[in-house]
């Protein structure tokens, strides 16, 4: 008798938020939170004229807050924005176990629906942990096909998590789970073409994600049955998905750490990929004191999903910029930062970063590549007109859970991209104390987003 892994699947998500969670796993979740707002209140900035065009074309409604924009919305309307934002100034967090930006699609509709029906902190922190669990696992199931066939994990993924998130934190019976993942798996979509040519419309991925998880909550909560294996079949999820996937990594062992607890938090306002490279370029610049004018190549020595995908030289424009290593490494190497300022139309159109962003080759070799997902290294070498060679290499960048930032790094993040997107210090300072608090203090939180 073949096994029903949406059964299995449900079963295990549904038995881990009855069973609660500890301290360290509740605290986790917070940190997720503050990373997220940050992030999303910075995004929210840089979408602002955008944004309140798009805010323009829905009706009114006055369900939950647009974090970011003082405004309210339907709940759907926000999630959407909330995820639009979230994504855009690629500060989000990430796994590399699954290569997925979880708290996205997670966080972008478990708001706006805690916000309209009025759920406790613990529910909150429920679907949380159980949002990134499910997303996570799925994600690591399918990789590195997933991603080699041209799916966006955080919006296919994504999708799922966020409805199993939403789905724990209202109490769905474990039927209404399973209905709201069938839901969820056969409208989940998002490919990353939309990394390519300078495109602005990757966010519009993980806004879509938190709306689908919305709807499949919707219609299972409405009483609509869903299939008996979304999973599996000719066309099931993962067939479609992949060319081979790892069942037995849909299942938590006992004693392995929650996959909130396997996250990273950006440092660097670029793609993840490109964060061991900018670790080791800002190390050697720091202890030689190196110019920018004496450097003849850098060579970025790392593993292969990168080819094709985050090697090019030719920026068009921010978003692209945000994909490249070579302009992260350039920027880095220029200004000695790579924060959500170095990428604006400034940096992006400087021509000493842009001659040495083509001064950039990165290759991949087998002994790094074998390392994926365990670590995602890189080796930097530097060589000058002088015939000199700096090398350093860098196996967990910072913001691994093996190199982790604190919580003062954590907060110190959050006030700077808080502050960058318009909140004042008293509020900056309130908003952190409801996060940390957050048990008791959720209803605090909506009238400061």
């Amino acid at each position: 008798m073949s096994v029903n892994l949406s059964n299995e699947f449900v079963d295990d998500l549904y038995e881990m938020g009855r069973a609660g969670f500890p301290d360290s796993v509740v605290h986790q979740a917070k940190r997720c939170l503050l990373d997220y707002l940050g992030a999303t209140f910075a995004g929210a900035q840089m979408l602002k004229i955008k944004g309140k065009k798009v805010l323009s074309c829905f009706g009114q409604a006055n369900d939950a807050s647009v974090i970011g924009f003082d405004e309210k919305a339907s709940t759907e309307t926000a999630a959407f924005m909330n995820g639009l934002c979230a994504h855009v100034a690629e500060l989000d967090d990430g796994t590399r176990f699954g290569m997925i930006h979880p708290g996205s699609p997670v966080f972008s509709v478990l708001l706006p629906v805690a916000e309209k029906e009025r759920v406790s902190g613990m529910d909150l922190i429920k679907g949380i942990v159980v949002g990134y669990e499910a997303e996570v696992r799925l994600a690591y199931a399918m990789q590195p096909s997933h991603y080699s066939r041209g799916f966006h994990p955080t919006s296919t993924c994504g999708t799922i998590g966020a409805a199993m998130g939403v789905a724990a934190m209202l109490g769905f019976t474990k039927v209404e789970m399973k209905d709201a993942l069938s839901s969820a798996a056969v409208s989940s979509a998002g490919t990353l073409k939309v990394i390519e040519d300078g495109s602005e419309i990757k966010p519009l991925n993980v806004g879509r994600a938190a709306v689908n998880a919305l709807l499949a909550t919707v219609v299972a909560r409405a009483g609509f049955k869903g299939l008996e294996d979304v999973f599996s079949g000719d066309v099931g999820f993962f067939s479609m998905m992949a060319d081979r996937y790892d069942a037995e990594k849909l299942s938590r062992e006992v004693g392995e750490p929650f996959a909130v607890e396997k996250i990273y938090v950006k440092p660097y306002a670029a793609c993840r990929h490109a964060h061991p490279a900018i670790d080791a370029v800002l190390k050697i610049k720091a202890e030689t004191g190196l110019s920018v004018e004496s450097i003849k190549e850098i060579r970025v020595i790392t593993y292969r999903a990168v080819l094709g995908k985050h090697d090019y030289t030719e920026i068009k424009g921010g978003p692209s910029a945000k994909m490249s290593i070579p302009y992260g490494l350039a920027v880095a190497m220029v200004t000695g930062k790579a924060g959500i300022e170095q990428f604006d139309s400034e940096h992006v159109n400087n021509p000493e970063i842009l001659s040495l962003t083509r001064k950039v080759v990165v290759s991949a070799n087998d002994e790094i590549t074998a390392l994926v997902p365990h670590q995602r290294a890189a080796i930097i070498e530097v060589l000058t007109y002088a015939g000199d060679c700096y090398s350093e290499r860098i196996d967990y960048p910072k913001g691994e859970p093996e190199n982790p930032l604190s919580d003062d790094e954590l907060e110190e993040k959050f006030s700077s991209l808080a502050c960058y997107g318009g909140k004042k210090a008293n509020e900056i300072h309130e908003i952190t104390q409801v996060v940390w608090g957050l048990e008791k203090e959720l209803n605090n939180l909506f009238g400061l987003l």
